[in-house]
């Protein structure tokens, strides 16, 4: 069975807490039941309510539970006319991590503070 085909002018219909739908990755999501759930805040949604939300998802870097659970909640799929620009659907709702090694940063940066810290705590320990 294909997709619901869902119009830009559709969606920018449901903008509101009562009926609120978003588009990421070009699928189209209501989560109108998940607004108090969710752990940014309602605010955060009501902005992109009605609207692409491909760029904001992104940049906070949801989890791959958070991109799981996102699916339950799709309604469809925007029609071909109405897709995002590429620019801003840099990954893909089931890659966590971007091709531009965004899972290496994941591990690189937090290793890189803890062995920068291992250093100036023997440097200290060692004039005492």
């Amino acid at each position: 069975m294909a997709a619901k085909q869902i119009t830009k002018e559709e969606l920018s219909k449901h903008n509101t807490a009562r009926d609120l739908w978003i588009a990421v990755h070009n699928k189209v999501y209501d989560i109108t039941k998940f607004i108090e759930e969710h752990p940014g805040g309602e605010e955060v949604l009501l902005e992109q309510a009605g609207n692409y939300a491909t760029e904001q998802f992104e940049d906070v870097g949801h989890s791959t539970d958070a991109r799981e659970l996102i699916m339950k909640y799709e309604v469809g799929e925007l029609v071909e006319a109405d897709h995002e620009k590429a620019s801003s659907m840099r990954t893909s709702p089931l890659a966590p991590d971007s091709a531009e090694g965004g899972s290496m940063m994941s591990w690189l940066v937090p290793l890189a503070i803890a062995t920068f810290a291992a250093i100036i705590y023997r440097y200290f320990a060692s004039n005492e």
